[in-house]
C-alpha cells in the first residue's frame, strides 16, 4: 500500500482519488475550497468512456446519470429547423457526476481549505505544503486542481492558459418556465443556432435535486460570443462595484448591464426558442475561453491531469471524460509499477500526445466557429452545411480519432493556422 495525494476535489481529483483507494493505497485529497463546490450548474455531454471511469471509480451508472436525447436540431434565425442529426447521447450535469464521485470517497480522506504553497520532492517521497500550516508527504501526488493549477505553477510555471478570443454565455433555465412552442421544437433535443462568427447550443439536463422527470428538468446552455481581452472581457469581469476578476467572475456577481446587453442581443439574432430561454434564467453567469497546452505533465514524482494538464474548450464536449481517461491510466500503470516515478512516467507516454489532440481539436472547433462569421452574408445554403459541420463535429465521442491520431481533419490543419484570433 503507497501513500498517495492527490491535489484538486473537482471531477478529477474524484475520478483519481477514488480508483487509487479501491487499488488499496492510502489517499487524502487536499481541496482548496470550503463546503460544497460549485458547479454552476454547467451540463456535461457523456461518452461510453466517462461511463467506464465512474465504474471503475465505484460509481453504480444507471438511468439517473442524466436526462437522455435522440437527435440534434439546428435552428435559424427565425425558429425554423435548419436542419436534424440523429445522435443519442445521455446529458448530465456537473453537480450530478460530483455528488456520485464524492459520495463514493470517505469524507474523512478529503481535506477542505487546503491550499498548496509548496511542492517539493527527493529520490523517496514528494512533500507538500498548505497554506494553513499542514504538510503531507506521500510517494506520488497526482495533481488535478484545475485551468490556474497551483501545483502546475511549481512545476511548470511557463504553462499558462491562453485566452482564446471569445467567452461563453452559460446557465440553466427550467422546463417549466418555458412555452408549448420552444418545449415542442427544441427542449429534447441538442440544439444549436449559429449567428454570423458565434455559436449557440443547449441540452435537457436533470433539474432541483438531480430530477429527470418530464416537467422537472432544465435546459442548460452555451453562448459563444466574440470578446476582445483587454476591452470587452475586463469589462465582462467587472462586477457593479467595479471589482475586477481576472481568474472568473463569481457567477452572482455578473453585472446585470451585462446580462440585460446579452438578453437584447439574443432576442435580434438568436433563434426565438433560445431567447425565450435567456431571458427565463435566473442567473445566467459567463466563462472566458481559455487553452491550456502542456509540453510535459510528468514531474518526478507529481503527475499533471486533467484542466491542470490540458484545457480544451468546451466545443470537444470531453473534458470530464478527458479527466476520467486520465485517472484510469494513472491507476492501471500504478497497479502495475507501483507508486513510483516508472508509472508516472508510462502515463506520460500514453497521455500526452492525446491530451494535445484534444487541445487542437477543440481548437480547430472553436476557429471553425469563428471563421463562419468572417465570410459576409451566409446564404442559406452556407447555413445548412454550416449547421450539418457543427451537428456532426460538436461534442461526439472522440476516442476513435484519437486513437487513429485524428482529432483534427487532414482537409482543415491549414484552417486552425489560417483563422487569426
Amino acid at each position: 500500500m503507497a501513500k498517495i495525494l492527490v491535489v484538486g476535489g473537482s471531477l478529477g481529483g474524484l475520478f483519481a482519488a477514488n480508483m487509487l483507494l479501491r487499488q488499496g493505497h492510502d489517499v487524502t485529497l487536499l481541496e482548496k475550497a470550503l463546503g460544497s463546490l460549485d458547479g454552476r450548474g454547467a451540463g456535461i455531454v457523456t461518452h461510453d468512456a466517462l461511463a467506464n471511469a465512474l465504474r471503475a471509480a465505484g460509481v453504480t451508472v444507471d438511468d439517473t446519470l442524466g436526462v437522455p436525447v435522440t437527435k440534434r436540431v439546428t435552428l435559424g434565425e427565425d425558429g425554423q429547423s435548419l436542419g436534424e442529426m440523429e445522435l443519442s447521447q445521455v446529458l448530465t450535469s456537473w453537480s450530478r457526476l460530483y455528488q456520485m464521485l464524492k459520495e463514493s470517497f470517505p469524507s474523512e480522506r478529503y481535506l477542505q481549505g487546503k491550499t498548496v504553497i509548496a511542492v517539493k520532492q527527493d529520490n523517496d517521497a514528494v512533500y507538500v505544503s498548505c497554506e494553513d500550516g499542514s504538510q503531507y508527504e506521500a510517494e506520488v501526488l497526482i495533481a488535478s486542481d484545475g485551468i490556474r493549477s497551483g501545483v502546475r505553477a511549481q512545476v511548470a510555471p511557463e504553462i499558462q492558459p491562453e485566452y482564446a478570443g471569445y467567452i461563453a454565455w452559460r446557465g440553466v433555465c427550467d422546463e417549466a418556465c418555458l412555452s408549448k412552442y420552444t418545449l415542442d421544437t427544441l427542449f429534447n433535443r441538442f440544439g444549436f443556432c449559429l449567428p454570423n462568427g458565434e455559436q449557440m447550443l443547449g441540452y435537457p439536463v436533470a433539474g432541483s435535486g438531480n430530477d429527470t422527470r418530464p416537467g422537472k428538468r432544465r435546459y442548460n446552455f452555451v453562448w459563444y460570443r466574440p470578446a476582445s481581452e483587454n476591452d470587452e472581457l475586463v469589462s465582462l469581469l467587472t462586477d457593479d462595484d467595479g471589482h475586477y476578476y481576472p481568474a472568473g467572475i463569481p457567477p452572482l456577481k455578473v453585472s446585470w448591464k451585462h446580462i440585460h446587453k446579452m438578453r437584447q442581443k439574443a432576442k435580434e439574432i438568436l433563434a426565438p426558442q433560445y431567447a425565450e430561454i435567456l431571458e427565463k434564467t435566473a442567473a445566467p453567469f459567463l466563462q472566458a475561453i481559455y487553452d491550456v497546452r502542456s509540453e510535459e505533465i510528468v514531474f518526478g514524482r507529481i503527475a499533471l491531469m486533467g484542466d491542470a494538464a490540458f484545457v480544451g474548450r468546451p466545443h470537444v464536449g470531453m473534458g470530464v471524460t478527458k479527466a476520467g481517461d486520465e485517472a484510469m491510466v494513472i491507476a492501471k500503470h500504478i497497479a502495475q509499477l507501483g507508486a513510483t516515478p516508472a508509472a508516472l512516467q508510462a502515463y506520460r507516454d500514453e497521455r500526452l500526445q492525446l491530451g494535445q489532440q484534444v487541445v487542437a481539436r477543440a481548437q480547430y472547433l472553436g476557429r471553425y466557429m469563428q471563421a463562419q462569421g468572417s465570410k459576409g452574408t451566409p446564404n442559406s445554403e452556407n447555413l445548412k452545411r454550416n449547421a450539418d459541420t457543427v451537428m456532426a463535429e460538436t461534442a461526439i465521442d472522440i476516442s476513435d480519432l484519437l486513437a487513429q491520431g485524428k482529432a483534427v481533419p487532414e482537409s482543415t490543419h491549414s484552417l486552425v493556422h489560417s483563422v487569426k484570433i
